[in-house]
């Protein structure tokens, strides 16, 4: 059975959070071993926002440390920055003359941006699912790991592809859909009552990997919980199942157990219970926090792990641009 090719990036807006290394990152390790996978660090997609030069530089330069420190091997997949390679904003640009600005205009995500954002509504905002597209049928991905919100965007790379194929009679990119992590993906909750571990909802929200033991415990004794159960054996609110949830997750199965029995009897004490389960969650993330401290300062692996990996994303990128520039009838003399 051949190994599929898969392809995901991440924007390079911040650390990596505790629902990221769990609910994705763990996962790309597993796959790396078992599949074909591009790992990349899209800090084209940031250009969007207009970043400070100084802080994207260093937002991918974090984010390629914590991919190292979670366990993503060069060795065994490719992991490279999406600016390194200059076959990407080629195949953008050719899948842009085939992609139609009413279709671009009814995507979800751009009238969201128009609507929140409307002094910086760009073209790389409108042609955005072009790109993404670009990223993914440039490797020829047949499956990418995405949520429900960017299944659209998945949708729209295979239009792109298949216009191309159609249009220049080529057999080149085939249809990739969704990888689906099945019972194996993990949604971690946030700390602010609310659903998934997510910085939209604030840093408050979430746990990153790096953060300190002392801003760990600061984080948890701020979760939000509710008043205390008014009867024995009601089920816990939202934002308490939230950190019986996380308690799951880095601690013991007897300190939940005693905690939910203490819940359910009506004698929980929630300062107890933040202060166990911070402590446990420092527990569980100090040997992440302490490989990022060390990748952080070898300068040396990072432009290698960085090297490598743009020459086999390169070895990949330029086999397909050669496909497509033939078949469009881009030729030498």
């Amino acid at each position: 059975m051949s190994k599929e090719i898969i392809v995901s990036g991440i924007r390079p807006t911040g650390n990596l959070h505790l629902g990221n290394y769990l609910g994705a990152v763990q996962n790309f390790v597993k796959m790396q071993y078992e599949h074909n996978c591009y790992f990349f660090i899209a800090d084209y997609h940031s250009l969007t926002t207009h970043p400070n030069p100084q802080d994207l530089h260093q937002n991918v330069r974090q984010v390629l440390v914590e991919y190292l420190a979670c366990g993503l091997n060069p060795d065994a997949c490719t992991l490279y920055v999406q600016s390194d390679l200059p076959q990407i904003p080629e195949l953008y640009m050719l899948l842009n003359m085939h992609a139609y600005m009413g279709e671009l205009e009814r995507v979800a995500s751009f009238k969201e941006k128009a609507r929140t954002q409307p002094n910086n509504i760009n073209a790389g905002l409108l042609t955005y699912p072009v790109l993404m597209a670009a990223d993914i049928i440039i490797h020829k991905a047949t499956k990418v790991p995405v949520g429900k919100d960017q299944e659209q965007h998945l949708e729209m790379a295979r239009t792109f592809g298949n216009r191309f194929n159609r249009m220049y009679g080529k057999d080149i990119f085939p249809e990739p859909y969704a990888f689906n992590f099945g019972k194996e993906l993990v949604k971690i909750p946030g700390l602010q009552g609310g659903g998934k571990m997510s910085k939209s909802d604030g840093d408050n929200n979430v746990i990153n990997l790096i953060d300190s033991p002392e801003l760990i415990r600061k984080k948890m004794s701020r979760a939000v919980t509710d008043t205390g159960p008014s009867e024995p054996n009601t089920a816990p609110s939202a934002p308490v199942q939230n950190l019986f949830d996380l308690m799951k997750i880095v601690s013991t199965e007897d300190k939940l157990t005693f905690y939910q029995q203490a819940y359910a009897n009506c004698n929980i004490r929630y300062g107890d219970f933040k202060k166990d389960l911070a402590e446990d969650m420092v527990t569980f993330l100090t040997p992440v926090r302490e490989k990022i401290a060390d990748i952080q300062s070898n300068n040396e692996l990072l432009k290698k792990v960085a090297k490598i990996g743009k020459e086999k994303a390169a070895e990949s990128a330029d086999k397909t641009l050669a496909e497509c520039r033939e078949a469009i009838g881009f030729r030498g003399f």
